[in-house]
């Protein structure tokens, strides 16, 4: 899909091409946050998250749209004052004419999404949604797959750290370092909710973020006595932006009068760790 003109509306159009709403979550709040539907669009933005850095970066690059992952009013809020983080977002974009759109969970499903990015860096073979979705089976959430040649968990886990962009949380494993890996599943952002899934149990490592002490201590526990895979802990963020490139690739080609550029800012909420 292309399109000539370049006027917010125009932009809501190709994102509804490639991330339908109707793929969202039901508790999902993804689509146009904040902005004139009439406005020109010159320049795009890409980034995870929609935090102060992130919205200066926009608006000193003279973006009209700031497009994040993560949506900035997921939960309710009771007040935009600018005494308040999500306030002070707000009030800075409209401030300076720049929009704010976020592609979510309908972001995740697609055949181009996050996880699929992920399991597409990693080279996996045939990979297919964890969780299907009931209208096409090529659309879901996670990946499941196999790797193009029989690795380690050890291997596969620093292999990851050269795909991924370095944080402070590194790279958490749960398994044995020499432990053999063909079948990989995966979950880009946060995936403890899929640890029971059949596909899961099946694999020899699953990869994840923001893994919780007890859901990771049971699946652990669970490997030991019947059947689980390892796991892999990575930064939720990290895992993310490996999208935002795929993401900005098909928005230039929707919208070929449109500059899009992508944030390289590490918006991982941790600094540093000690150990």
């Amino acid at each position: 899909m292309t399109i000539t003109g370049s006027t917010l509306a125009d932009v809501e159009t190709c994102v509804e091409a490639l991330w339908p709403v109707a793929g969202a979550e039901p508790w999902d709040a993804v689509g146009l946050l904040s902005g004139d539907p009439g406005a020109d669009v010159r320049r795009i933005h890409l980034a995870v998250d929609a935090v102060l850095d992130t919205v200066d970066e926009a608006i000193e690059a003279h973006a009209d749209l700031l497009l994040v992952h993560h949506p900035l009013l997921l939960r309710g809020v009771t007040t935009v004052a600018e005494t308040r983080y999500k306030g002070a977002v707000v009030a800075r974009l409209i401030r300076a004419g720049c929009a704010l759109l976020a592609a979510h969970t309908n972001a995740d499903v697609v055949t181009a999404g996050t996880s699929a990015v992920l399991a597409e860096r990693l080279g996996l073979l045939d990979a297919r949604p964890l969780v299907p979705s009931p209208a096409n089976p090529t659309h879901g959430i996670g990946r499941v797959g196999d790797l193009a040649e029989p690795t380690t968990l050890g291997r596969l886990a620093r292999g990851l750290s050269d795909i991924l962009p370095a944080t402070a949380q590194g790279i958490r494993v749960a398994g044995e370092y020499d432990r053999p890996v063909t079948r990989v599943a995966l979950c880009a952002g946060a995936g403890d909710a899929y640890l029971a899934l059949p596909e899961v149990l099946a694999a020899d490592v699953y990869i994840t973020s923001d893994l919780r002490h007890h859901p990771a201590s049971e699946a652990r526990e669970n490997a030991r006595v019947s059947r689980g895979p390892a796991l892999i802990d990575v930064s939720h963020w990290a895992s993310e932006w490996l999208w935002l490139d795929v993401a900005a690739a098909q928005l230039r080609e929707a919208l070929p009068g449109v500059e899009v550029t992508v944030s390289d800012l590490r918006t991982d909420p941790w600094e540093f760790a000690i150990v």
